[in-house]
This record gives structure tokens, C-alpha cells and sequence, in this order.
């Protein structure tokens, strides 16, 4: 009788013609629904929630804080606390405090005496009446630009403005104008672009911008404030 060689089946030996097919991570994780929206980074919300608190002028609280990232109140809070935490360390000057149910950013108690030291030492905020306003804003955006030219736009005196503008290095000379009389150019200076915050020229507020500065300047401006007939200008001659 003839031995007959058994023949056994692929499936059965676990090799076959082709490797089995290898999933990827992506493929192994549940399927999320399309309509779910994707959850911020945690710490891409922190840096959030840590922003919000910095620039909030009244205590917020953590269902402010929910309602406008759209976040449940939870995260939030958890969030919260680890900033708290993060800012009790000894190597950081500020706090979050939770103060009246809500969470405020502050200096720290134990440094309020070198931080009062630092503010007095601090230049006196930059106070300018309508009328210097009004001249500084002619000058940004008309430089270079004589005192009559000035005047002519305004429709005023100003040489008392000028001359304060001058002490105050928020303008400067800028040489003569080649016309009779040779009037004094004016421009403005690096020191009006640190007051103002601006990085160059190109920076300078619109209009209707200048327009709300004026607004809040006019409403801040006490009765006594430098009258708009200044004197008038000594008569400029040429060098």
C-alpha cells in the first residue's frame, strides 16, 4: 500500500501568501463622531485661562471663565487650580487669589514694599492738555511742519504749546524750511513713540482714533487747563 504524503491546509501551518494586514494607532482608537468638536490642549487652555485672569480688572470666576471658552466648569476649575499652585512657588512674583468667588491676579504681599519703591521712582504719567494734543497730532502727521503751518491748521496760537512739546522732547527741530523767513521745521521724537507705545510711524492711531483720544483728553481736561489762545510766536528770522 502506497504511503500518500497528507497534504495540509495554509490556514492550518500559519503561514499564507500574504502577511496579514497591520493596523495603524489611528486605526486601533475608537472612531470619534465628526460633529464632536476636537478639546483644546490642556495646556494650550491653561495659557487661556492664565491670559483671561491677567487681563480681567474685577475678580473672575470659573463660570465666567466656562461660559466664554466654552468649557465645562470642571476643567476650568481644575485648570484654576493648578495656576494657583504653579504661582504659590517662592520664584514668582504674582499670585492668583481667589478673591470674592471669583480669581484675581496680583503681586505678591512680601514684595509690596520694593514694588511701591520701584513705582515712585517711575516718571509721572504723561498728561497732556487738548490743545498740546491737538499740536502733537499735527506734528506726527504732518512732519516736518513749521509753527505758522501748525497754527494755520488749528486755527489757534500755539507757540506755548510748542515750547512744551519742546521741554517734553515729544518733538524736536528738524531744520528750516527753505522759504522767506526760514521757519523752524518740527518732527516728532523717539521719546513720543515710547510714551505713545508705537513702534514706528506707520503705527500711528487713524482718525477716528485720534478722535476718541481727543474725546477722553477733553472730558479729563480740568477747567484751568491751558487756554487755547496761547501767546503768539516771536517772529522767526532767518540764520
Amino acid at each position: 500500500m502506497e504511503e500518500t504524503e497528507a497534504t495540509v491546509p495554509a490556514e492550518a501551518t500559519g503561514s499564507s501568501a500574504e502577511e496579514p494586514a497591520v493596523l495603524s494607532p489611528e486605526e486601533l482608537l475608537p472612531e470619534t463622531p465628526a460633529s464632536a468638536p476636537a478639546a483644546p490642549h490642556e495646556t494650550a487652555l491653561k495659557a487661556v485661562i492664565e491670559a483671561v485672569v491677567y487681563v480681567a480688572e474685577e475678580p473672575v470666576t470659573a463660570a465666567q471663565i466656562s461660559a466664554s471658552l466654552e468649557q465645562p466648569r470642571e476643567r476650568v476649575e481644575a485648570l484654576l487650580a493648578e495656576l494657583v499652585a504653579e504661582y504659590e512657588r517662592p520664584e514668582r512674583g504674582l499670585t492668583i487669589r481667589e478673591i470674592a468667588g471669583g480669581y484675581k491676579m496680583a503681586t505678591k504681599a512680601e514684595h509690596h514694599e520694593a514694588v511701591r519703591a520701584f513705582v515712585k521712582s517711575l516718571k509721572p504719567p504723561l498728561k497732556l492738555s487738548l490743545a498740546a494734543l491737538e499740536t502733537l497730532a499735527v506734528v506726527a502727521y504732518k512732519q516736518p511742519v513749521t509753527a505758522p503751518e501748525i497754527m494755520e491748521i488749528r486755527g489757534v496760537q500755539g507757540a506755548g504749546v510748542l515750547k512744551t512739546l519742546l521741554d517734553r522732547k515729544l518733538i524736536a527741530a528738524a531744520g528750516r524750511k527753505n522759504v522767506i523767513g526760514k521757519p523752524i521745521l518740527y518732527k516728532s521724537t523717539k521719546e513720543f513713540l515710547v510714551q505713545f507705545g508705537l513702534k514706528d510711524l506707520a503705527e500711528l492711531p487713524t482718525l477716528k482714533e485720534f478722535e476718541e483720544i481727543r474725546r477722553l483728553s477733553l472730558s479729563d481736561e480740568a477747567p484751568a487747563a491751558e487756554a487755547e489762545a496761547e501767546p503768539a510766536p516771536e517772529a522767526e528770522t532767518g540764520s
